[in-house]
């Protein structure tokens, strides 16, 4: 990459930042005043009591950045990333007003979200431009499927990664912090593979400094939290990131924390089920067994940062091979 492209990076990512910071300060007037106001999980830790009554749809404010990306980025990809991006955060948005109004951390069924955020991910796939239908894209290999497999391979990609930001998003700054090395894995290696000439790139460095300029506000202890507003959309648009690089197996290493915290849900809740009653973790998500076994959250969210550093650097090395 050329200095150029690090030059254009640094002043996007500074516009997202100060887009996002901006309009945190303004949420942190506004939602109060609507009572929008997060509700603990009745099964988080019991330190999270502390949490409830906290604002939250805070990611309006890295949305915000994101839009101001549309000035930059015309193409018919970054169009599509945006459908899906505001698609999902449309869908975080209905489900995290509901838990709000109903007093609970209950929202929509998890089966109405899955099905909600796989037709915005079925939409956006659908609106890319042809391509060889890469999932695997290095300077010295490429891993190209048929149409159908790229498409249902997509769909998944995002729902999962959707889902998977969405349960890491339970501790103060986690979710924000964790998500900026695998989103600029994904705008580098775009840019070294030629992305760059294309605008989509733009997007994803605005949602850098997004995330950014919400962890002002987001750090422990947090006066605003993302809410599922956030943490879909984010989701989505790192999987969309990886599928423009025509990365997306890629997506499973660099976003390797994300996979974690899913696979920590799902293997509970199978072995739960299978041993009628018993625990593999102390608690799912994997962040709250690391709370249960004495780690401060503080300290949970500075080791998952740096284990999504690490999984980005690998990806990074991978990508390059």
């Amino acid at each position: 990459m050329s200095a150029g492209s690090f030059t254009l990076l640094g002043m996007e990512v500074v516009l997202g930042f100060l887009v996002a910071a901006i309009a945190g300060w303004a949420l942190l007037q506004l939602l109060p005043r609507y009572a929008l106001r997060q509700t603990a999980y009745e099964d988080a830790p019991e330190s999270h009591r502390s949490k409830t009554g906290t604002p939250t749809m805070g990611g309006i404010a890295i949305l915000a950045a994101i839009a101001c990306a549309g000035f930059l980025a015309h193409d018919a990809a970054a169009r599509a990333l945006f459908v899906l991006v505001f698609g999902c955060a449309g869908v975080g948005f209905i489900d995290d007003l509901i838990g709000i109004r109903s007093g609970t951390n209950a929202g929509l069924r998890a089966r109405t979200k899955f099905l909600a955020t796989a037709v915005f991910a079925a939409t956006f796939m659908r609106m890319l431009p042809p391509t060889a239908y890469t999932i695997v894209h290095a300077p010295h290999f490429e891993l190209a499927v048929p149409y159908w497999l790229w498409l249902v391979l997509g769909i998944l990609a995002i729902t999962g990664a959707a889902h998977a930001v969405n349960l890491t998003d339970g501790l103060d700054g986690l979710a924000a912090g964790s998500l900026v090395p695998p989103l600029y894995v994904f705008w580098a290696l775009g840019m070294v593979a030629g992305a760059g000439l294309h605008e989509w790139p733009t997007v994803v460095a605005f949602a850098i400094g997004g995330c950014l300029g919400f962890l002002v506000y987001n750090l422990h202890p947090a006066r605003m939290f993302m809410g599922d507003t956030g943490s879909l959309a984010l989701g989505a648009l790192l999987a969309a990131a990886a599928i423009l690089d025509g990365e997306m197996l890629l997506l499973v290493v660099a976003g390797g924390l994300f996979v974690a915290e899913a696979l920590s849900v799902m293997l509970q809740v199978v072995y739960f089920k299978l041993t009628g009653g018993r625990r593999i973790f102390l608690m799912s998500p994997l962040h709250h067994h690391f709370e249960l076994a004495g780690w401060q959250e503080r300290t949970v969210t500075l080791r998952f940062w740096l284990a999504s550093l690490l999984c980005s650097v690998v990806g990074w090395i991978i990508g390059n091979l």
